[in-house]
Formats: structure tokens, sequence, C-alpha cells
């Protein structure tokens, strides 16, 4: 297949499996686990490791910093987790590297900002993503949306129910206009069916796809865009953030 050309850069796509530079030039020697927790919870991973005696056994490098990679020993199986950098560029980066590892599913987790009146540290289980960033198109042609591996977000919600914890299924928005979330925008993505926003989901969702990556997230509701008049930072989620990493680990053991 051809590069499918276009008059915005954004709508071309190119279906070549290799790159000029591709993540094995930088991981290819590594190997880790199949399973690996993505989490994008602040800065509780390195005491979280610590805490569970969790393995160091590798780092990311990127030009702005280091990421460990760390493995944990978890219901007889050796799972890694690595904290997630924030937006849709920086992440799929560093998930790239991990694939290029050798894993081969993903749970995913962290905050989400809401369109509608929910309360904070609420969790959500994304079906589908709306494609507003960048990253996703050089993984997949252009599309509004990506729907998620059904298998695993049904799997994931399962693991949700078993536990007795609620959770809200719904589309997200995925944004990599941080502070260009405008009124309107809110209004046009809420008649999408859109509920929630987030930075990198639609992106992780592309690369694993492409990739043959097994994928679920989960967000923990943070701030509020609920009233466009009034926004609300709340607490940012900052009480759910070491739930929502325990959470990841004892649920991708068990899928």
């Amino acid at each position: 297949m051809s590069i499918i050309r276009n008059a915005i850069p954004l709508a071309e796509f190119d279906d070549e499996r290799s790159a000029v530079f591709d993540p094995a030039d930088l991981k290819g020697d590594e190997k880790l686990p199949e399973k690996a927790v993505f989490a994008f919870v602040g800065n509780c991973t390195d005491a979280y490791a610590e805490a569970c005696g969790a393995e160091k056994v590798s780092e990311i490098e990127t030009i702005t910093r280091f990421y460990p990679v760390y493995v944990r020993k978890y219901k007889e199986q050796d799972i890694c987790f690595i904290q997630a950098p924030m937006g849709a560029s920086a992440a799929a980066e560093i998930l790239e590297c991990l694939i290029a590892c050798g894993v081969k599913k993903v749970l995913a987790a962290g905050s989400c900002g809401v369109l509608i009146d929910l309360p904070e540290n609420e969790f959500i289980i994304p079906e589908r993503a709306l494609r507003d960033e960048g990253t996703s198109y050089h993984y997949l042609p252009a599309s509004r949306f990506i729907e998620l591996d059904p298998d695993m977000t049904d799997a994931l919600c399962r693991s949700f129910d078993r536990r007795g914890i609620s959770y809200r299924r719904t589309a997200v928005w995925t944004t990599d206009g941080l502070f260009r979330e405008t009124p309107e925008k809110v209004k046009y993505r809420l008649s999408e069916g859109c509920e929630v926003v987030d930075m990198e989901c639609s992106a992780l969702a592309a690369v694993c796809r492409f990739r043959g990556v097994k994928f679920a997230q989960f967000f923990y509701t943070a701030d509020s865009l609920a009233d466009v008049e009034n926004y609300d930072l709340r607490d940012f989620g900052r009480a759910s953030q070491e739930k929502a990493l325990a959470l990841c680990m004892d649920i991708i053991a068990d899928m």
C-alpha cells in the first residue's frame, strides 16, 4: 500500500511496518514480561515499587528524563510497570519501547477531566476515543473515533464487577491541546457522546492495534469542565493515584 496523500499532513498515512528509526534500535536486546501496567499516576510508581519489593530491570531514556521500568512477581507471574508521561506523543514513545521489549498486553490507568457533572475519584472505562491528537494518525488511517479492544474492555469491566467496584462506560475525548478545551469544543464533544477528556487514550489504542498488542484503559475522574464558565481543578484525582496503580496490577494479573 502506498502513502495516503492529503493536503492536510495529519490525514496522510503510510502502513509500512518498518521505519528509519524503530524502537528496537533503542531496546531491541532487552526482554520484559508480556504483561505491563502503564500508569499515569504522578510520582507514586517509585514508592509503590519500593513498597512491594519490585525490581528495577531497565530504564527508558528520553530527552527530558529517564523512566525506570520495574518488574514485580505477583500471583505467580512477572508483571512490569512504569510511570507513563503526559501527552500522546510522549506516552506512545514509552509504550513503543515496552512493546519492542516483548510486552503483549497493556493495562493503562490515569486521570480524566469530566464534561458532565460527575464526582471526583469515580472510575471510568472508555469504550471508544475521539482522536483529537496527532500521534494516532501515524499508526492508523484517519477516522474520527477509535474503538478500544472490545474483548479487553469487557474483561476489564468484569474485573471491576467481581471486585464490587462501580464504574461508568463511555466515550473519551482525547486531545493534545490541554489549554484549548474551549466552551464550544466541550459542548461539541458532549454532543458526540464524550463524557470525559484525556490526553493519551486514542493514541495508545492506535499504537497497540498497529503493533498487535492487547490494550485496555480505565480512568479516575479528576478536574471538571462540566460548567464551561467555571473550571474546577478540584484535587486532580490525587486520592486515586495509588489505588489505581494497585488495582491495575491486580486486574492485569487476572487477564
